[in-house]
């Protein structure tokens, strides 16, 4: 199989051309189903004993038609196969796993297609072997059943709350107990979470076996729109080392801030009203010097304070990250606007007041270092009463490098946004209004 793969992946396109007229319909229609012959070498299972097969890679490698593949494979090869599809939510696990462009239905040829049987969320292929789905954020749910394999996606996005991802991989692992040579596949975007670092601890026995790869690995076969997108939101963080390159990252020892911190906060769907939205303002040292860090956060209604929006501008006069501060404040309807002055106070004012001589501005003055004035926010993250409505990779990647004892070992000279995002919070849950006091009997 690998050799057939190396030399169509080689061969000129005339070449392959000519393949395909020798072929007769019928053989032509199959060709285009034989995977082995298309799939680079990363996308395939790799040789040995191994229990576990982690595709650990960025956006658009081919990750899941990796996977779907593989459960084919195992399907077509074993009518007695009884495979355990699992991902973050049902939804996901049909709409990505079952019926996406690269799901298990697409990559198999029409006469050996499986029904898809959505009420009993099952896939029963023609030869009567059977894949089942499940949602990590109901572990319980694994808790009986057995299969041969397994295959679970996106492990980094399982719900993280009341342990559900390892409560689900502990119920399946449980469970993989027909046949002779149980196996799982596991394919994600690499974040910091228990799990994964589970996994990889298996590597070094051989019981795991990685697949790292990046999203430029599969470029042909992806936009270029695509590519030149990702590549102007992520460029310069460190989470295009984790997005595009599927590098996993790593905690900073002595950090306020830990990925996993993060990855707790996350929050989806609709949010409560708030009671009170501020855009805070970190005025780069210079004209066209650093990033003006500017963050939105609320305050909801249930007391939990939001991260809504980094509208963070590079490199911009004064007038410029003025007029965008003016804009974001109207765009979020904000009350109030959050300026630290210790770099010129009045100068900050002024140049605010000239983008929009009615904003709600208040200055603010730094009088401890920056990891000082981030310690008791980091301890609302870690309460939990701080919630990230959105991926802020620039902004993540800031506040992860913060260290206690005054370092900071983030990207870039300076955390603007992480400043920024700071004096917001303090606003909203840290201000006087929110200390407790001691009331006369």
């Amino acid at each position: 199989m690998i050799e057939q793969h190396d030399w169509l992946a080689d061969a000129p396109a005339i070449a392959r051309e000519e393949l395909s007229r020798a072929l007769n319909s019928r053989e032509r229609a199959e060709f285009a189903y034989h995977w082995g012959f298309f799939a680079r070498l990363a996308q395939l299972p790799p040789e040995g004993e191994w229990r576990i097969w982690l595709i650990l890679a960025g956006r658009g490698f081919g990750k899941t038609r990796a996977g779907s593949e593989w459960v084919r494979s195992i399907a077509e090869g074993n009518s007695q196969a009884r495979i355990a599809l699992v991902s973050s939510s049902l939804a996901e696990a049909r709409a990505v796993m079952v019926e996406g462009e690269s799901g298990i239905i697409a990559c198999c040829p029409p006469e050996r297609r499986p029904v898809f049987e959505p009420s009993l969320r099952r896939l029963r292929f023609p030869n009567g072997a059977q894949a089942q789905l499940f949602s990590a954020a109901e572990p319980e749910l694994l808790r009986g059943p057995q299969h041969t394999h397994a295959w679970c996606d996106e492990v980094c996005k399982w719900p993280l709350a009341h342990e559900r991802a390892t409560r689900c991989w502990d119920n399946l692992l449980m469970g993989l107990r027909l046949g002779s040579d149980p196996r799982i596949a596991v394919t994600t975007t690499p974040r910091s979470v228990p799990l994964i670092t589970r996994i990889l601890e298996q590597e070094e026995s051989g019981e795991a076996v990685v697949t790292r790869g990046s999203t430029y690995e599969n470029s042909t076969n992806l936009p270029q729109r695509f590519l030149a997108a990702i590549e102007g939101e992520f460029a310069g963080s460190q989470q295009a080392r984790q997005e595009i390159d599927g590098e996993l990252l790593t905690d900073i020892e002595g950090a306020l801030w830990t990925r996993s911190m993060v990855e707790h906060s996350r929050e989806k769907g609709e949010r409560p009203d708030d009671a009170r939205v501020v855009v805070a303002v970190d005025p780069p040292a210079s004209a066209n010097g650093d990033a003006c860090g500017i963050i939105v956060a609320a305050l909801g209604q249930d007391q939990i304070g939001r991260v809504l929006a980094d509208c963070t501008i590079e490199r911009a006069s004064p007038e410029q990250w003025a007029r965008r501060v003016a804009a974001t404040a109207e765009e979020w309807n904000a009350d109030r606007v959050v300026a630290e002055a210790n770099q010129g106070g009045a100068m900050v004012s002024s140049v605010l007041r000239a983008a929009h001589n009615t904003l709600p501005i208040k200055l603010v003055h730094a009088s401890r270092g920056k990891v000082a004035r981030a310690e008791p926010v980091a301890a609302l993250y870690e309460t939990g009463r701080v919630r990230h409505c959105g991926l802020f990779p620039q902004l993540e990647d800031q506040i992860c490098g913060l260290k206690t004892g005054g370092e900071y070992a983030g990207p870039g000279r300076s955390p603007d946004r992480a400043d920024a995002l700071v004096w917001a919070l303090t606003e909203l849950m840290l201000g006087p209004s929110h200390r407790p006091r001691v009331l006369p009997i």
